[in-house]
């Protein structure tokens, strides 16, 4: 593989202006498709196999032509100072401003508050609901202008009106403002990291490349595919994370081997035999991490998983190719001042290449672990042992409206709503009785309406709906308490419990659905997978390091380092959005359960960001213990060349990452947060401190492997040994060094 990178790297660099004519081409193509494309749809989430969805499938079975998917939006009008909407004037206000609602092409009816009876016990509150023939991704701005026309109709008359609903929410994605504070973060790293504005520049421009393939991509593919708006933030925050961290890798690399010596395309030849077979693995991983995500089952996780995923395969193609492109155009503005003032001078001094000299930051840190092993690795492990003890709280849910900021409209409708109703109001529970078996459907429906009405926790049942054959009923059990406490999941589970005398007393069967049922079923489906997830995953990353690194200890040191990292992130996501510790810090106005989908997720994307810092430092160690030197001298040689680079390159992600925790979507929030803390403790209490301090403990053991499976295992160079012995035909300038 390093053979093949390196004859690619060197013919980027010799056909440079080929090169670039291509993904400017390319871009250009998915540009033009994604401006005619459907965009982004944010559909329903859904789990196949679980009560909740069964339910729901009935449903659309057995009341065919009811827009089950169809967008709502909900008015909710408060009453001034004491007063009652019922009041004449107030009133007035509110029917014109239903009446208002109405009109347009895409309302298919509105629920009169005064006739649905949807008026509160004390008069206070009341509200509209309006219900649209398309799904919330297609309800146009004309309409929601209208909702919230009326809306002020009914403000100039004294009432207080918020509106919510999926109608009302426009999806929206990444807003600029993240992406900008990663970016400027990032430029200021590299440019403290390299000392040149050109190589400072050039990660970023070949990662907004790769970044804006990538999202044209995903748009184009959106409407076939049904990709949501969060699909587009989570491709933009790991294209930028991985993109400038990659192409950061190649340029590092290409300024070393300047700095020995070797011409501009042989330089960029070895840098992405090197450092690029490093970053197709590092890649690889990520990759297939995301990809894995499909074997948990939810289509919406499975699909943000390729579509991130495909971002990273596109990052790693333009950090092969791009990046030595560019460098042949300018193949002396990356190196550092001195160096282009010196001619072949590069960034690694004399006191670095020595054993004795003093050496740079990761020379001194790599010996400072060196005297004091054992310290540094059981400070690293209570560390991220006790950050991780939260993770055991763990609540696992799919917050709603509740959790955006107060000053949304959204938000004060919902809390207006849990006011005037009561706080289950806004998750009430949906019961379909299939009683196409019983004698009399309406008598066996009746039965455990009531059965279910006399449930502790249910304050109210609504009448039951037939559908039009009568043998299938649909009623709603609103619950005390709020769709995210602990005590509605806790009902929910006794009311199933109680199912089989139910339906043994009625001649009928039922099943519980709705928002908060789905939401509670999902939470419980993925938190079983959490286990089994993360075994996988730190399977595969033994497996990975095995075939890379040719030893049996050091893939266990890193899967375990891994597993360590993300339960530490985990506990601090408890910690904060969670119980709300330094929650007013990080812009978390209501604290609650954790999405869902956010530790499988993130389980996933940290696998692969752990494999990147595992790779690219240990590949230094492991070539320089390769080379003949001691495994202690090797640790720090390994450092003294990658330390600087990883450090930097986790310092980027972290930036990146932390931008997006301004996002206003709850899931992006928790990502950015995640995933900077993940990066965090990975990147700098396990690979930078755990691990030199595991291999000086463990010695040449470290690289100990059995001969029999190092007679099967296939051999995958990621050091680049094979390039002390490429021969290029028809090379202009000379023959690859080899490494020492």
């Amino acid at each position: 593989m390093a053979t093949f990178l390196y004859r690619l790297g060197r013919g980027a660099f010799r056909r440079r202006g080929a090169v670039l004519l291509v993904w400017l081409g390319v871009l250009a193509a998915v540009a033009v498709g994604a401006a005619q494309a459907q965009g982004p749809s944010d559909e329903e989430f859904s789990m196949p196999g679980i009560e909740s969805q069964k339910a729901f499938d009935l449903m659309e079975e057995r009341f065919p032509g009811t827009a089950a998917d169809g967008a709502t939006a909900r008015v909710v009008f408060v009453a001034p100072g004491g007063r009652k909407v019922t009041a004449g004037d107030l009133r007035k206000a509110v029917e014109d401003a239903v009446g208002s609602l109405g009109f347009g092409p895409q309302v298919a009816g509105v629920a009169d508050p005064f006739e649905s009876k949807a008026v509160s016990e004390d008069g206070s509150t009341a509200y509209a609901t309006v219900t649209y023939k398309v799904e919330s991704a297609d309800v146009t701005d004309a309409s929601r202008a209208a909702v919230d026309k009326a809306a002020e109709r009914a403000r100039a008359a004294g009432l207080t009106v918020e509106t919510g609903g999926s109608a009302m929410d426009s999806g929206g994605g990444p807003g600029g403002t993240a992406e900008i504070v990663g970016l400027s973060a990032a430029a200021v790293v590299l440019l403290f990291t390299f000392g040149s504005m050109a190589a400072a520049g050039l990660p970023l421009l070949t990662a907004i490349v790769g970044v804006a393939v990538s999202l044209f991509g995903i748009l184009l593919l959106a409407g076939p595919l049904g990709l949501s708006s969060d699909t587009i933030t989570l491709g933009m925050m790991l294209g930028l994370a991985v993109g400038i961290d990659y192409a950061l890798f190649v340029v590092s690399r290409y300024r070393e081997e300047r700095g020995r010596g070797r011409a501009p395309q042989e330089a960029a030849g070895v840098a992405v035999g090197t450092a690029g077979s490093a970053v197709v693995f590092a890649g690889l991983t990520v990759v297939i991490a995301l990809a894995g995500l499909s074997v948990v089952g939810i289509p919406t996780l499975t699909k943000m998983g390729l579509a991130a995923a495909g971002t990273v395969a596109v990052a790693v193609l333009v950090a092969l190719t791009v990046v030595p492109a560019l460098l042949g155009f300018w193949p002396d503005a990356v190196l550092a001042r001195r160096a282009r003032k010196a001619g072949t001078r590069g960034i690694t001094g004399p006191a670095d290449r020595t054993a004795g000299g003093r050496g740079n930051l990761g020379t001194r840190w790599a010996r400072f672990v060196l005297r004091r092993p054992v310290a540094v690795l059981v400070l690293g492990v209570v560390g991220l042992a006790a950050l991780a003890v939260p993770m055991a709280s763990l609540r696992l849910g799919m917050p709603g409206d509740e959790a955006k900021s107060t000053a949304t409209t959204e938000r004060r409708a919902y809390d207006a709503l849990a006011e005037g109703f009561g706080p289950g109001f806004n998750g009430p529970l949906t019961i379909v009785v299939d009683a196409k078996g019983a004698a009399d459907p309406q008598a066996a429906v009746r039965a455990v309406s009531d059965r279910i009405g006399d449930t502790d926790g249910i304050v109210s049942v609504s009448p039951a709906r037939f559908n039009q054959a009568g043998d299938t009923a649909v009623f709603r059990a609103t619950p005390s308490t709020s769709p995210t406490d602990e005590k509605t999941k806790d009902l929910v589970e006794t009311i199933r419990r109680g199912r089989a005398a139910v339906q043994k007393q009625a001649s009928a069967t039922f099943e519980v659905t709705g928002t908060t049922a789905l939401n509670i079923d999902i939470a419980a489906k993925v938190q079983s997978a959490l286990v089994p997830y993360l075994a996988v995953v730190g399977g595969l990353a033994a497996v990975l390091l095995l075939l890379v690194f040719r030893s049996v200890l050091v893939p266990v040191k890193a899967a375990l380092g891994f597993v360590l990292s993300v339960l530490a992130a985990l506990g601090a996501l408890v910690l904060v959005f969670q119980e709300g510790h330094a929650a007013d810090l990080f812009g978390v106005e209501q604290t609650g359960p954790i999405m869902s989908l956010m530790p499988i997720f993130m389980m996933g994307i940290v696998f692969g960001l752990a494999m990147d810092y595992e790779v690219f430092l240990v590949s230094r160690v492991r070539e320089a213990y390769t080379h003949g030197e001691a495994a202690d001298q090797a640790i720090v040689s390994g450092f003294r060349h990658s330390a600087r680079v990883v450090t930097a390159a986790a310092l980027i992600m972290i930036a990146v990452f932390s931008g997006f925790i301004g996002e206003q979507g709850g899931l992006i929030k928790m990502l950015g947060f995640g995933l900077a803390a993940a990066v965090l403790f990975d990147a700098f209490v396990v690979r930078m401190a755990i691990v030199p301090a595991v291999l000086a403990l463990l010695g040449d053991r470290a690289w100990w492997l059995p001969r029999w499976l190092g007679r099967v295992l296939p051999r995958v160079d990621v050091e680049g040994g094979a390039l002390g012995h490429a021969r290029p035909d028809h090379d202009p300038e000379g023959p690859v060094q080899a490494r020492v």
